[in-house]
């Protein structure tokens, strides 16, 4: 193909990041494209929904906290699962946790752990452009769900194709999960807690059937903030070129999934955030737990050195560090004779464009900066 010019070169709203360049460097085309509705898929939502709302007909309070507890327990086999372990391989899991977080990754019913981590891993690669299932640049509704109605664009499935798989493929457990993925998704989805619900409360089937539609829909949609709402928020002490952002609120309520700008700048940190809290990150306390009875290892975090060199030049000033250093500016003679009153951030780009541990695009100085906890002894 012929080098194209400057002014057809393809459109991305993260200026400076290295995604344009390396768009441009792969010719990803962002030519003309007709959002193509697949129809069966909004049928599929619209009944999703209609059943969930069916629940306030038999509403109890004891049924609700039931199926509650069923799905936050579920929404770790995503969180610490298809994500932290297999997307970005931020620690290692021996056989019984990988087994245990693949029932409960199969539990939310997100499709089968491979399928889920290309997705994630090219979402991480290609972040908001056309190569991106869930592009934020198409608006937020999109970016929530309606990537899930649609044919994907053609760049999804062609940079989707060089995201390298092999690791994830050759686990043996997520090889059984994807053979048995359907029978697995009748049994712990459906088979196990409607047959509780009717056990212990007079349900019939059709009730017991929407109660577990109502919590599979409440946790799509906790899921799904983390590709919207965590991509619309202004606040990005790590690395203002990109859309990710970091929300207190978003973090919280989406298991600690919600500090996106902190994540999408060292995807492979375990705790997936900076802060140390665990009412702020409750995946972080799964996977802790599991480290301390010695069943996760290799637990990988960003040093303090390495997070504030990152700050420093690639951060909105909003950060601590940013802030020290700008208080320590002030205080120089030749600073403020100059008139400079504004926390002075690098505008070098990012250039560090990848999905996690693993990636051949990794930074060395990144590799580098990475602390390993709870090391597995060979």
């Amino acid at each position: 193909m012929a080098p194209r010019s400057e002014e057809n070169q393809p459109r991305d709203v993260l200026t400076g990041h290295k995604v344009e360049q390396y768009i441009a460097t792969n010719q990803i085309e962002e030519k003309p494209f007709k959002t193509e509705i697949v129809w069966k898929n909004v049928a599929a939502f619209v009944f999703l929904h209609y059943c969930a709302f069916q629940v306030y007909h038999f509403y109890r309070r004891d049924l609700f906290m039931f199926h509650t507890i069923y799905g936050f327990i579920a929404g770790y086999g995503i969180v610490a699962g298809a994500h932290r372990l297999w997307s970005h391989r931020s620690f290692k899991a021996n056989f019984p946790l990988q087994v245990f977080l693949m029932i409960l990754q199969t539990i939310s019913m997100e499709n089968d752990t491979i399928e889920w981590v290309r997705d994630h891993r090219v979402h991480h690669k290609y972040s908001d452009t056309n190569a991106d299932p869930t592009n934020s640049n198409r608006g937020f509704f999109f970016s929530h769900m309606g990537w899930l109605m649609c044919k994907k664009h053609p760049d999804v499935k062609k940079y989707g194709a060089k995201i390298d798989m092999s690791d994830v493929e050759a686990e043996p457990v997520l090889q059984f999960q994807r053979k048995y993925y359907y029978p697995l998704v009748f049994l712990f989805s459906f088979f196990i807690p409607m047959s509780i619900s009717m056990y212990f409360w007079p349900l019939t089937i059709w009730q017991a059937f929407c109660a577990v539609i109502c919590r599979y829909v409440l946790s799509l949609h906790i899921v799904w903030c983390t590709n919207s709402v965590a991509h619309i928020g202004s606040w990005k002490p790590y690395d203002k070129t990109i859309a990710a952002s970091d929300s207190l609120i978003n973090g919280t309520f989406t298991f600690g999934e919600g500090w996106h700008n902190f994540h999408h700048t060292f995807p492979w940190d375990y705790k997936v955030s900076e802060k140390p809290l665990y009412r702020h990150n409750f995946g972080m306390i799964l996977i802790d737990f599991f480290a301390w009875i010695g069943w996760a290892t290799d637990l990988k975090v960003a040093s303090e050195d390495l997070i504030r060199k990152r700050v420093l030049r690639t951060g909105d000033g909003s950060h601590p560090y940013a802030i020290e250093e700008a208080r320590k500016k002030k205080m120089n003679e030749d600073y403020l004779n100059n008139n400079v009153c504004d926390t002075e951030i690098s505008t070098e780009a990012s250039s560090e464009v990848f999905w996690g541990l693993g990636d051949t695009d990794m930074p060395k100085e990144e590799i580098q900066g990475i602390t390993t906890l709870n090391k597995k002894f060979e």
